[in-house]
């Protein structure tokens, strides 16, 4: 087992102790029995058919997998599950992370210990996949962590049952993290852009407002400031949402640009492909 580096594992416990919590791996029967019931209050569903049962995430650590949890004043607040993906390419997966509503850091203290656990065994990276209507979700992933949205997946689970999904189609976009890179950047001055110039706007949204803006190279798409409601109280607006942002970027994918950004107000960037610009 190769050590972490010690970057990784000082950021690892700065954002541990700046969340004010402790996270750690589980293995025991009651530890993990309550990190499925949490994924399940966070999924909405009954706790007696989480999304993620005790004996699957049982499963996947002994399969060599990682169940990773946080505890902030004497309660669960945050889990993931990660295990391992292509060997060749020294790749991790991470299967699922969540937190409790108020977040307060521990979202990225979670996936920091991630990192330290996959660095310590050969990994060089790490996927996961998430909602593109998600802005929240999208900034975290491409901005606080440093991900670049390597693809564009439509429909990729099919229908969808919990309480939060439920009555949607799900598209995803799937994350790649180098576990290897620099601490994560700031913010890209780029994304801030299509506000701007949002009257240029190519596409209309089904709000009426800028869908998407675009100039030589790049491209900007706007998402819902908050979909999860927006299924819950109008879920044939929100599957409109759905359709018109897969039409952006599954055309901008098959150009060959990849969501890069998100500014603060829910503009994508998308730029060319970084993975094939290191290449040249």
């Amino acid at each position: 087992m190769t050590p972490v580096t010690m970057d990784a594992g000082a950021l690892a416990t700065a954002a541990a102790r700046t969340a004010g919590v402790t996270v750690r791996t589980v293995d025991d029967v009651a530890g993990i029995r309550a990190v499925a019931d949490f994924l399940a209050d966070v999924w909405r569903m009954p706790r007696a058919t989480p999304p993620y049962p005790t004996e699957v995430l049982h499963s996947l650590v002994h399969a060599g997998g990682a169940v990773h949890a946080a505890y902030g004043n004497g309660r669960l607040t945050g889990a993931a599950v990660v295990v391992f993906g292509t060997p060749a390419a020294r790749e991790a997966y991470s299967f699922v992370a969540a937190t409790a509503a108020s977040d307060r850091g521990v979202g990225f203290a979670v996936k920091q210990a991630q990192r330290v656990w996959a660095l310590d065994r050969g990994a060089r990276t790490m996927r996961w996949t998430f909602d593109p209507l998600v802005g929240r979700n999208a900034r975290f992933n491409l901005v606080k962590l440093g991900a670049v949205a390597a693809e564009y997946l439509v429909d990729l689970y099919g229908p969808m049952n919990d309480g939060v999904n439920d009555g949607d189609e799900s598209d995803r976009l799937t994350a790649a993290w180098d576990l290897g890179a620099d601490a994560p950047r700031a913010d890209d001055p780029a994304a801030e852009d299509a506000p701007r110039a949002a009257a240029a706007a190519d596409r209309r949204a089904p709000d009426g407002g800028p869908l998407s803006v675009r100039d030589e190279r790049r491209l900007w798409c706007r998402v819902p400031g908050d979909i999860v409601a927006l299924r819950a109280a109008d879920p044939d607006l929100a599957l409109r949402w759905r359709h018109a942002v897969r039409e952006v970027f599954t055309a901008a994918y098959d150009e060959g640009l990849r969501a890069t950004a998100m500014s603060r107000d829910g503009w994508y960037l998308l730029t060319p492909d970084p993975s094939k610009d290191a290449r040249t």
